[in-house]
């Protein structure tokens, strides 16, 4: 099995291959978090304890935090797991993935430097590398080397010299969440702009209500006037007048009634005329009917009489 040892502090990382199942005995039914001490590996490692971090399989599939097996299992991964990157929006997947307990199947485990033992190990703790990159954004720059908000950060950035084609180049990261002038004028000028706008609105809301106030009443004038419907009177008119209007719709409504009266009248004695002829020509009818039944009778009674003579 493969140990790979991080060492933290110094950013150094080193790889182990241990041949011998006895040593790696310690690390066995041990799961991903747990702390387990190195004597086992070897004299130099007395002293020092390590945290298991992760570690694959012989085949490649990589440990899982949380799945409390040993052996390998097909799980369902959607957006937001570990071991899993979606390539469309919403997509799951069924993946397979190992365990967090460590067992015999595993060709790599991954080891932290918890605790420094007595001795230096060559390629871990005797040698220190430092950050290739620094911070990037604007607080945490201020943070690191303790400025104050007055102080420039742009002169603190961390960058590092790039050599390529026998040029050397010196590259620095873009500052983050960085407040200068001419952010603050830009965001003034946005402001004011918003302001500006928002008063406008204002002002074509009001003179849009104004107009839909005088089309409405314009609206309700015309409609008055198409229906023959009375207009509101003004209060200026006087008494005598409102006296006169009034004796002259008296007078109208009156002899409208007369009219009416009349029609009425008419109507009801030509329905009665009616119904008397209707009566007179039904009752001729029947004389009619009875007339011709009788003669027929007669000329019936001769015939026999004259037969009989015979």
């Amino acid at each position: 099995m493969k140990l790979n040892i991080s060492n933290p502090l110094n950013n150094v990382q080193k790889s182990i291959e241990i041949d011998d199942e006895k040593k790696l005995l310690p690390f066995m039914e041990r799961r991903i978090g747990n702390v387990v001490p190195g004597d086992s590996i070897g004299e130099e490692f007395s002293g020092y304890i390590f945290r298991i971090t992760g570690g694959n399989d012989k085949q490649g599939f990589p440990m899982m935090q949380g799945v409390l097996t040993n052996h390998r299992v097909r799980l369902l991964f959607k957006k937001g797991m570990k071991c899993y990157r979606p390539r469309k929006k919403g997509e799951k997947k069924r993946k397979s993935v190992r365990g967090c307990i460590v067992g015999q199947d595993l060709s790599a485990l991954n080891l932290a430097l918890v605790k420094k033992g007595a001795n230096e190990i060559e390629g871990l703790t005797d040698k220190a590398v430092g950050k290739k990159l620094g911070p990037k954004r604007a607080s945490k720059i201020r943070k690191l080397f303790n400025l104050d908000k007055t102080d420039d950060v742009r002169k603190y950035v961390i960058g590092r010299a790039i050599n390529k084609n026998g040029k050397t180049r010196f590259i620095k990261p873009k500052i983050q969440r960085l407040v200068t002038e001419k952010r603050l004028l830009r965001k003034r000028s946005l402001i004011a702009a918003k302001e500006k706008r928002i008063a406008e609105k204002k002002k074509a809301m009001k003179e849009y209500k104004q107009l839909l106030r005088k089309y409405k009443s314009e609206l309700v004038t015309k409609k008055d006037n198409d229906t023959g419907k009375k207009l509101k009177v003004k209060k200026n008119i006087s008494k005598d007048a409102k006296k006169n209007d009034k004796a002259k719709n008296s007078k109208d409504d009156k002899s409208k009634t007369k009219k009416n009266v009349d029609k009425k009248s008419e109507n009801s004695k030509k329905v009665a005329n009616k119904k008397v002829n209707e009566k007179q020509t039904k009752v001729d009818n029947k004389n009619a009917k009875v007339d011709k039944k009788a003669a027929a009778k007669t000329t019936n009674d001769q015939n026999k009489s004259g037969k009989k003579k015979k």
